[in-house]
């Protein structure tokens, strides 16, 4: 007697293929989602700061977030940060209005920002460089991202990681169902993106960032999605 179609959804409470692919497959069947994760410390991070000044003229508004964001950079070079691991951006220039009641708007000056971006290789120097940050002008630490240098390692674990949990399930589910599987049918897989672990802190907290991101570790997750066909 010829086995019925048999769908089993895991893992997930919605599945974009499974729809889809049960409604073209015309052989007996099993969905399963797998999904995997590991851990790693962080060895490096990428931090973002900025500096915003207001002064009564737009070129005094830019030539003070200039020679902050000249001094920060000069400093860092100095320190043997890559050029190409500091990205400063164009600077952002608005007026600034007062608004009397029932009167015209008044001009009453100009704010600049400006922002850098910095990679830290070396994550024992990152409080160094939020130090030198805020002791050339820079006024605001926007965050810092934690991460692992040899991030295709760990993606690929928790991807393998991924594919054993999709197949372990399946082995498990035909067995209960007093089914044997007979090869997979379709893969879907989309790549994960890895989520930094980022960490906001005010601007007088630098000096106790060691002590938290030392601490930290990085969860890296991956699924792949897997029809596996059944032995008639």
């Amino acid at each position: 007697m010829k086995k019925q179609l048999l769908a089993v959804l895991l893992g997930f409470s919605t599945l974009g293929f499974a729809g889809a692919a049960s409604a073209q497959m015309t052989v007996p069947h099993l969905e399963t989602v797998g999904s995997g994760e590991v851990s790693a410390q962080p060895d490096m991070a990428e931090f973002s700061v900025a500096v915003e000044e207001n002064r009564p003229t737009a070129k005094e508004a830019k030539q003070a977030v200039d020679k902050a964001v000249t001094a920060f950079v000069e400093r860092l070079l100095a320190q043997g940060v890559e050029r190409s691991d500091i990205q400063s951006a164009n600077i952002s220039l608005q007026p600034q209005y007062h608004y009397p009641k029932d009167k015209k708007p008044e001009l009453v000056g100009y704010r600049a920002n400006r922002y850098v971006t910095v990679t830290v290789r070396d994550l024992d120097k990152l409080n160094t460089y939020l130090d030198n940050a805020l002791g050339d002008g820079i006024n605001r630490i926007n965050n810092i991202n934690l991460k692992v240098s040899n991030e295709d390692e760990y993606i690929e674990k928790a991807r393998q990681a991924a594919i054993k949990d999709a197949i372990a399930k399946a082995e498990s589910l035909a067995k209960g169902f007093g089914e044997k599987l007979d090869g997979v049918w379709r893969i879907t897989y989309q790549v994960a993106s890895p989520r930094p672990v980022m960490m906001r802190m005010a601007m007088d907290a630098a000096p106790e960032v060691s002590a938290t991101y030392q601490d930290t570790e990085i969860t890296i997750r991956d699924r792949v999605e897997v029809v596996f066909k059944l032995q008639d």
